[in-house]
């Protein structure tokens, strides 16, 4: 069920605020088309965290820049997973703390850091599925299936408490921050599909992107029902969560957010 050529038709993205379930829905659509799954933020955690052990400011893109010309870092998009190092060593843990999410939106609002992100996501070789925050804007633009998934500050903070130890309101509050540091990086493209996530589990939003690129003869309409596991969009790694996901159906609006 893989798609046909190596063009433009061959990316999907995915974009949308953090924790809005896209790197999830990202990744199993991927695997259900049989192709690779594309994280574009590891790039930008990759950077801030090659910042933070260079000391440089995250508010000084020229000191980052710096930073990251001294660095190799690398990106490895897999059927399951992406992988990210840097000189060799695998970081893929070390980007995902409190301490990145903290500074990773003043890194990635550089536009030179954005432009090195982007010269390296359009080396890799179509066809993939991949999440971001302008995938479908900016990196992008010709990709013919886009989709902008969005859910509420709090749905999407308690999305995030599962993941980790933290307090409802206090990681409520900082994705509302986040959103506004990365709104300008967060304009979904003009063409892309809206889902709205809210009180949906991750086969139900999977279903809906399926459904959409069925209807464009992407994939088979016998292949737009990913199964019969209930998961949480925001899960990243694909495994399910006990009492995690909430029942529901797509609510009015639905159209089509990472």
């Amino acid at each position: 069920m893989t798609l046909p050529g190596r063009d433009s038709g061959a990316v999907i993205t995915f974009d949308g605020p953090a924790a809005a379930g896209k790197s999830s829905v990202a990744q199993r659509v991927a695997r259900l088309l049989g192709m690779p799954f594309v994280s574009s933020g590891l790039l930008y955690r990759a950077a801030t965290l090659v910042a933070a052990r260079s000391g440089a400011d995250p508010r000084d893109e020229a000191a980052i820049l710096a930073a990251l010309s001294s660095h190799a870092i690398t990106l490895e998009p897999g059927l399951h997973e992406n992988r990210v190092r840097i000189g060799g060593h695998d970081v893929s843990a070390a980007v995902h703390t409190d301490t990145v999410d903290a500074n990773v939106s003043f890194v990635a609002a550089h536009p030179r850091v954005r432009d090195w992100v982007s010269a390296k996501l359009r080396e890799v070789p179509p066809p993939f599925a991949i999440d971001g925050r302008d995938m479908g804007a900016v990196v992008f633009p010709e990709a013919r299936h886009k989709f902008f998934l969005t859910a509420s500050a709090r749905e999407r903070a308690r999305r995030r408490v599962g993941e980790r130890s933290a307090d409802l309101e206090a990681v409520a509050g900082a994705i509302a921050r986040r959103d506004q540091l990365d709104a300008r990086q967060s304009e979904p493209a003009p063409d892309a599909q809206h889902i709205d996530t809210e009180g949906l589990d991750l086969d139900e939003v999977v279903e809906v992107v399926l459904r959409h690129l069925a209807e464009r003869g992407v994939v088979p309409r016998r292949a737009a029902a990913p199964g019969d596991r209930r998961e949480n969009p925001e899960r990243g790694d694909g495994s399910a969560r006990e009492g995690s996901a909430r029942e529901g159906s797509v609510p009015d609006g639905d159209g089509v957010d990472a």
